[in-house]
């Protein structure tokens, strides 16, 4: 017999701008893109984009098709993709701060943790590969093909939730982009918000139960507490 209960408890991670910070490669791979193929791209749509998946922002943000080209969305999206995960490789990576310390606290509670992020399932391999967090999650990362609809919709935090046998209200969402907390609130789910990519005030009204500047902030008992609440 187990001398104590494992935690009722979960924590799902966003990725970029959470646990790593690879904005400045996936703007370089948008606009190395734009340049090679001779499209449009501004600094504003580009940070309009952020956190959504390729299917969302090529057409309905960057302009670049319509919804309907599917087959041209996805080829546009997988050599963005291919350049991002080539930036990686070159320039390396390392986990934001307070990151490895707030996993390894939670590792000693014995909360377990998921991923559930917008990008694709091998650039989440190799941000883990890159950073060596791969030991802290295991297979319990969600990626874009995972699920058929992207943040705002609650999809990729239910499917991160379901990989660690966590229910949703016990679960709690860290995340940068409004477009992220707003599918935490969509599917019964308590957030913190880290300010890495947008500023403080901008987080007012999102229902976050926390806004933090950095992982540093906060540890287990932070999140036992917000949960327990």
């Amino acid at each position: 017999m187990p001398d104590h209960l494992p935690s009722p408890f979960g924590v799902v991670f966003d990725l970029d701008g959470v646990i790593i910070d690879s904005h400045d490669q996936h703007k370089r791979s948008w606009f190395q893109l734009a340049e090679q193929l001779g499209l449009t791209l501004t600094k504003e749509q580009f940070k309009e984009s952020f956190g959504m998946r390729n299917e969302m922002c090529i057409p309905d943000v960057f302009g670049w098709t319509t919804r309907e080209e599917t087959d041209r969305i996805s080829e546009l999206g997988d050599r963005k993709e291919e350049i991002y995960r080539t930036l990686l490789s070159e320039g390396g990576l390392s986990p934001l701060p307070g990151v490895v310390a707030l996993v390894s606290s939670l590792n000693a509670a014995e909360i377990p943790m998921s991923l559930g992020s917008s990008t694709s399932r091998k650039n989440i391999e190799v941000c883990f590969a890159t950073t060596g967090l791969a030991q802290f999650f295991g297979l319990n990362y969600t990626g874009a093909e995972d699920v058929s609809k992207g943040k705002p919709a609650p999809d990729v935090f239910l499917e991160a939730a379901r990989k660690i046998e966590r229910a949703p209200e016990n679960c709690i969402v860290i995340e940068d982009a409004h477009v992220g907390l707003e599918a935490a609130l969509s599917a019964g789910m308590k957030s913190i918000a880290v300010t890495t990519t947008h500023p403080r005030e901008s987080f007012s009204d999102s229902g976050a139960a926390l806004i933090v500047d950095s992982l540093e902030e906060i540890s287990a008992a932070t999140i036992e507490e917000l949960l327990i609440a």
